[in-house]
């Protein structure tokens, strides 16, 4: 048998590359044929490299087939992009810069320090429309007003003061939609760290505009000291007097290392019902009876019921569930003053930041996986609804990213910017490090004593100058390290 030639991974992408071209139908091949394939509709849809153009990043581009009806790239994520400037600027920062610990003072962050009133950090809204306009009328309204908006926005704001939020026009509209057709909004947060993603004007603008009630969902309480999470509901209850709030946990009781030894063992995920019934209570109280939720309440006790009797529950046993794939028309039809409660259905909106596990919630909710998971920010791309009963019906909305004055090292950190985008890691570490003891968790050696041990022989770590850049080239060493080991 002959020997194989070497294969490269950059012979391997191109001809994943070739094969993709092949596949839409393109008779060229290359950079330029891809170019020319991606545009769509007047806009020329670009990828993500250092070559692009413009001035917005498009995150988790995907390939485009003309075979079909649906783009995925209409709904990527659009970030303000970065010079080469900037990025080449903070990676000398970190070079030079001296870790210096933050006090605790500086630590304490409250909602107005991140969504200044008077800064205009408002959202784009949904012109006013009627069912007499035409659907190129409403589209031409509305790419009007987001741009006046982003304009305004850009005004009112020097540059490169403002966070990573989204600049996609096409997620902006479904969650218009979302809104529109939604009953009562769960608004979901990571517990973690809430105010960094709890707008008050999204608050504001469904309470006092739409005239509809906001659950605020506290999740990934697992995560969190019980001392913690009491302290952010009375932070949040003071703030927001009439705000409904629920603690809402996929894995109570149990370790974070346990669950995620369990998600590599087990098949599907070990979703809880117990957060269930406390969004259940908030639903009854907001509708007061005027919806029958006694269907829900059944189906949380029975779901309850099966998850302890261990194995009984089989996949192709489990309930149906009536998924609704929304269309283009279906988006643009919801009404814009649409009645409360409609055919006695309660219609719940999933809305929140990426990341913050709304897809988790609507799969505990449901009891079986019907929304898939991930760890990558912007995963969930469109909007879809779900039947939890006859009479409930949740609505999944990807996830958004709302202006603001928080610092971008943080969104980073919390997950919100995907980290396989990002061009330097130095600031987010050195960002870490000055609010955490990154010396005794990380157990590094400084590089000048691994140089000249005799010279630094009557010093220690802690006593010799950190920068984030030294963090960061321990950190690969020692992982070096350990591989060879």
């Amino acid at each position: 048998m002959p020997r194989k030639k070497p294969f490269s991974n950059k012979q391997k992408k191109k001809q994943l590359q070739v094969k993709r071209e092949r596949k839409r139908g393109d008779t060229g091949s290359g950079p330029s044929s891809r170019n020319a394939s991606v545009e769509r509709g007047g806009e020329r849809q670009s990828d993500t490299s250092d070559s692009e153009t413009t001035d917005i990043r498009r995150i988790n581009q995907q390939p485009f087939s003309r075979e079909s009806r649906f783009d995925p790239n209409r709904f990527r994520l659009h970030f303000e992009k970065e010079s080469k400037e900037e990025v080449e600027k903070r990676k000398k920062l970190a070079m030079e810069k001296l870790l210096q610990p933050v006090s605790d003072k500086e630590l304490e962050v409250s909602i107005d320090d991140i969504y200044p009133s008077e800064k205009g950090l408002g959202f784009p809204r949904r012109p006013p429309w009627n069912y007499e306009m035409t659907r190129e009328n409403l589209l031409r309204k509305e790419e009007k007003s987001f741009r006046e908006y982003l304009d305004d926005l850009l005004s009112r704001n020097p540059p490169g003061s403002l966070s990573h939020f989204e600049h996609n026009l096409e997620t902006w509209r479904q969650f218009w939609r979302v809104l529109e057709m939604s009953d009562v909004i769960l608004l979901i947060v990571d517990i973690r760290h809430p105010v960094l993603q709890f707008p008050p004007g999204l608050y504001h603008h469904i309470t006092g505009d739409l005239q509809k009630r906001v659950v605020l969902v506290l999740n990934k309480a697992d995560l969190c000291p019980p001392p913690q999470v009491i302290a952010w509901k009375h932070y949040m209850t003071s703030q927001f007097p009439h705000l409904h709030i629920v603690c809402f946990t996929s894995h109570p009781g149990q370790p974070y290392s346990t669950v995620l030894q369990k998600k590599r063992v087990r098949r599907k995920a070990d979703l809880s019902h117990a957060g269930g019934i406390d969004i259940l209570k908030a639903c009854q109280e907001i509708t007061a009876g005027r919806v029958d939720l006694s269907s829900w309440e059944q189906k949380i006790h029975r779901d309850a019921v099966a998850e302890r009797l261990e194995g009984e529950r089989a996949d192709e046993g489990a309930e149906s569930v009536l998924v609704e794939h929304q269309c283009d028309s279906a988006m643009e039809m919801s009404s814009p003053s649409q009645e409360l409660y409609k055919d006695g259905v309660l219609t719940l909106g999933c809305i929140g930041f990426p990341n913050v596990g709304k897809s988790s919630i609507i799969n505990s909710l449901v009891g079986r996986k019907v929304v898939s998971v991930s760890r990558t920010p912007g995963h969930t791309k469109y909007f879809q609804t779900y039947y939890l009963t006859p009479t409930v019906k949740l609505c999944d909305c990807p996830g958004l990213v709302f202006p603001s004055l928080v610092n971008k090292q943080l969104q980073i950190l919390a997950g919100i910017y995907p980290v396989s985008q990002l061009q330097e890691p130095y600031s987010s570490v050195g960002y870490l490090c000055e609010r955490t003891p990154f010396l005794s968790v990380l157990k590094l050696k400084h590089p000048s004593l691994l140089e000249n041990e005799a010279k630094h022989s009557n010093k220690g770590s802690e006593e010799l100058d950190w920068t984030a850049w030294h963090v960061c080239e321990c950190k690969m060493n020692h992982s070096d390290t350990k591989r060879l080991m």
